[in-house]
């Protein structure tokens, strides 16, 4: 699971990550990140966590298939947060193959996205 205060929540917050941040395609995701050390929404001198969000739609598959990748999606990203820059958005949006594609394929496009995302990566 991911922890509460990683987790990305507010329409706004999804909207600032898709339309300002960083994309990099895969076959079975993309992923959005909007890096940044400042949250409007947050008060106070401390630096907010990264934090992500999730969008399976219906052309990945039935309920019971969305939910199976969003769980499958949460564990990745939770074991990858140390990884993201303090104050990140990160928007990870499932396409219609993942629904068919086991954990280890879903690990391997994301790592992919995310090395791309941050700077390890040739385009």
């Amino acid at each position: 699971m991911l922890p509460t205060e990683n987790r990305l929540r507010r329409r706004e917050d999804f909207a600032t990550a898709v339309r300002r941040g960083r994309r990099a395609g895969r076959p079975l995701l993309v992923v959005h990140l909007r890096s940044g050390e400042t949250d409007p929404h947050v008060t106070g001198e401390t630096v907010p966590p990264p934090r992500a969000g999730f969008v399976v739609s219906k052309a990945v598959g039935g309920a019971v298939v969305r939910t199976a990748v969003k769980r499958k999606l949460r564990h990745l990203v939770r074991d990858r947060l140390a990884q993201l820059p303090p104050g990140s958005l990160v928007v990870v949006r499932a396409l219609p193959g993942s629904g068919d594609a086991d954990h280890a394929q879903l690990a391997r496009d994301l790592d992919a996205a995310l090395q791309r995302l941050l700077g390890g990566g040739a385009r």
